[in-house]
């Protein structure tokens, strides 16, 4: 996926490890936080069978184009249903922009009937977005991103998934394991640091 959308070259591996990383906050256990890890690396595999041209696309998406683009969870799902050792992942695949108030897709699934799995995936991949630059918005600041997802939070995105990520970039920075021109990056750490971090971006999570 990332070959066939240059724009978003290591954004999977980046997903899963921010997946991971809120895994690992809300206490999850060593099994459920490597399937979380699949789950975000696999999370934009049925855009495989989007046009190149839809995904690489500069300007706005037509109504169209935007219903045939929102239809890769389900073909992603698709492809990984079969695949038994996957687990909740294979949820996280066809429900990672469903949205906490049901004006998501594919399925306008609200609250907790949204699967855990796809929870934590959305706000990791919505953070990976923010922070990444794009054909069509540059990237943001790890702070103001999280602000965003803070923001968004009880709407859009579950807050407990968006406090873990808040709590794990507090005390760890982010130091996302592949670029958009895959290197390694260095460590961009949330102002401040440590507890007093998490203070200052926690603000509207609880």
């Amino acid at each position: 996926v990332d070959i066939k959308d240059g724009y978003t070259r290591g954004h999977s591996e980046r997903v899963g490890q921010a997946s991971m990383m809120i895994a690992r906050e809300l206490g999850m256990d060593d099994e459920r936080v490597e399937t979380l890890r699949f789950a975000g690396i696999l999370h934009d595999v049925g855009k495989l069978g989007v046009p190149t041209r839809l995904l690489r696309k500069d300007g706005p998406l037509t109504p169209e184009e935007r219903r045939v683009i929102e239809l890769h969870p389900e073909y992603g799902h698709e492809m990984v249903r079969g695949i038994r050792f996957l687990g909740e992942a294979r949820a996280a695949v066809l429900h990672h922009h469903e949205r906490l108030d049901g004006s998501g897709y594919p399925y306008g699934l609200v609250g907790d009937r949204i699967p855990e799995s796809a929870r934590v995936v959305a706000v990791a991949d919505a953070f990976d977005a923010m922070t990444s630059t794009r054909s069509y918005s540059r990237a943001r600041p790890v702070a103001v991103a999280l602000e965003e997802l803070q923001r968004c939070a009880g709407t859009q995105f579950d807050p407990r998934m968006v406090r873990a990520l808040v709590h794990a970039l507090g005390r760890h920075g982010w130091r996302p394991s592949v670029t958009a021109d895959g290197t390694r990056a260095p460590a961009d750490p949330v102002p401040g640091g440590g507890r007093s971090a998490r203070d200052r971006v926690g603000r509207g999570a609880s």
